[in-house]
């Protein structure tokens, strides 16, 4: 299995406190959210993983290639020309020659996660897979899940519908990963480029495909948009994971 970190964004909300640098950069321990996320991919034995790049790219490549030097091999930086107008859909869209073939994870590069949360989004049997919190989590998106499937995925899911928070971690199996490219070639072609890569999952979920998830568990984790996010995770997230990849 492959992983996929959608890292091109700008993180306009949270430059108020970190500056021109992208958010995947952000510590509040030593350690990046980046390298966080990379420390759990590999202790859940992911051999090769891709970053998609656009604002700073730079930054980020240099920060990888000296945290990571030594295993720089298992990296592939991947280029987003449009992530100033583009959404997640079009950076997942440049790394689809380089996953063809594979199962892979997809992460957004904002979240930062206990790495035993990811253990079983990559041993998951279901065709698409999403890592679900039981919790309610504002700002962030729901979904619905019906007899052990997730039907329906929006930030528009109400406290009254919602089965659990969507963390922005995503499995794609190989067995799905045609189908799931030509439903986002669509909505690209159909100029949908400012969108979730969800709606491809969603577009899937209504034609009938499994979409199953794993949950937190009552794991530490964080999205982090802006200055509150921030500064939960540094309270309640990042101490807590700096004990875990070092288990």
């Amino acid at each position: 299995m492959k992983a996929l970190i959608l890292a091109a964004g700008r993180g306009t909300r949270i430059r108020s406190v970190h500056g021109e640098r992208p958010k995947c950069l952000i510590s509040c321990d030593g350690e990046a959210i980046l390298d966080h996320q990379i420390n759990g991919l590999l202790e859940v034995g992911v051999k090769e993983i891709g970053v998609v790049v656009g604002y700073q790219s730079e930054q980020i490549m240099s920060h990888v290639c000296g945290r990571y030097g030594r295993d720089i091999k298992r990296f592939r930086f991947l280029f987003n020309p449009r992530f100033e107008t583009t959404n997640n859909i079009y950076s997942l869209w440049v790394a689809r020659e380089w996953l063809s073939g594979d199962a892979f994870l997809c992460l957004n590069a904002d979240v930062l996660c206990d790495p035993k949360i990811l253990k079983p989004a990559v041993e998951t049997t279901a065709p698409i897979s999403m890592i679900v919190d039981p919790e309610w989590r504002d700002e962030t998106m729901k979904v619905v899940i019906r007899d052990g499937r997730i039907v329906r995925m929006s930030k528009s899911i109400t406290r009254n519908e919602f089965s659990g928070t969507y963390i922005g971690m995503t499995t794609i199996s190989l067995g799905v990963q045609r189908r799931f490219f030509s439903s986002m070639r669509s909505l690209i072609e159909a100029g949908r480029v400012n969108e979730f890569f969800n709606v491809a999952v969603q577009d899937l979920a209504d034609k009938g495909v499994m979409i199953g998830s794993t949950s937190t568990a009552g794991l530490p984790w964080a999205e982090i948009d802006d200055p509150a996010d921030l500064a939960f995770a540094c309270e309640h997230v990042f101490p807590r994971l700096r004990y875990a990849i070092a288990a």
